[in-house]
């Protein structure tokens, strides 16, 4: 059950009072511990879907309190989206979780990040590996043309532990793949092109457990249909998660002789690194 405040008149504009500022025009709260927001875009800001920046709201000390967020809207967008967790004693996020249309953000509008298609070389079939709200790059990266005119084939892989936690990927897919402009971007045949394939680690589901061990026992690749698993010549994969999440599938890839690439050397995969610690 999703509840979302729409922006009105009343609390559409407000006079700039923080540095950066950027005002909030949807709240969307999915469960207890996850929620999206959309705000205005700065004129001036130019990003390559995939990219983060740095958001936040001023501290008690009158400072700017900032984290890095993924940009979850693509490219061509005219507003920024962001999907974000829930810390109820997180300094940022217990209080960025109440914010509400109408309200300001700081936002920095200076997008970096490796998960792009630049860090990556050319190939045939493109994964794309999320846990949680890691899924929040690939959401830019799935409304992209480029993606689509790029791969053949686009895997999504998203693990999290309760089913209500797929929810914004699962809805962000169904609308992607009746999106009227990208079809004819792309051609009608484009939805074909996505492959989602969602799992659970502790809420019974369709798919139950983590992607890791689904892709080391073979699981995945027996569910999905494909021969050989991954291989450099035509694979490639972009990864966001935790720490471990992205350690292990980064072990997982190497195994299977991907490269790690990076924007000034590109390779068969990349992994997210910013908000890992």
């Amino acid at each position: 059950m999703t509840e979302m405040t729409p922006v009105t008149e009343a609390t559409a504009v407000k006079a700039a009072t923080l540095p950066d500022a950027q005002t909030v025009t949807e709240v969307k709260h999915w469960t207890d511990r996850l929620f999206s927001f959309r705000v205005t875009r700065p004129q001036t800001l130019r990003f390559r879907s995939g990219e983060f920046v740095m958001i936040g709201l001023l501290g008690d000390n009158g400072k700017p309190l900032l984290r890095a967020y993924s940009i979850a809207s693509p490219a061509w967008d005219d507003e920024l989206e962001f999907y974000s967790i829930k810390v109820q004693d997180g300094p940022l996020t217990s209080r960025l979780q109440h914010i509400q249309p109408g309200d300001q953000i700081i936002l920095r509008p200076k997008p970096v990040g490796t998960l792009v298609h630049d860090a990556l070389l050319p190939g045939k079939r493109l994964w794309l590996f999320a846990t949680g709200t890691g899924f929040a790059p690939f959401a830019s990266l799935l409304r992209e043309p480029q993606t689509y005119e790029d791969y053949d084939e686009v895997i999504v892989t998203h693990t999290c532990r309760e089913v209500a936690e797929l929810e914004y990927g699962r809805q962000l897919i169904d609308l992607i793949r009746k999106d009227e402009m990208l079809a004819e971007l792309i051609g009608e045949g484009f939805a074909d092109k996505i492959r989602y394939y969602p799992t659970t680690t502790r809420e019974q589901s369709p798919k139950m457990g983590r992607i890791t061990t689904l892709l080391e026992d073979g699981t995945a690749f027996r569910d999905l249909g494909i021969d050989g698993g991954i291989t450099p010549e035509t694979d490639r994969a972009m990864v966001c998660g935790s720490l471990a999440f992205n350690h292990d599938i980064k072990a997982i890839l190497e195994e299977f002789g991907l490269r790690e690439g990076a924007n000034s050397e590109p390779a068969e995969f990349v992994v997210e690194k910013a908000f890992v610690g």
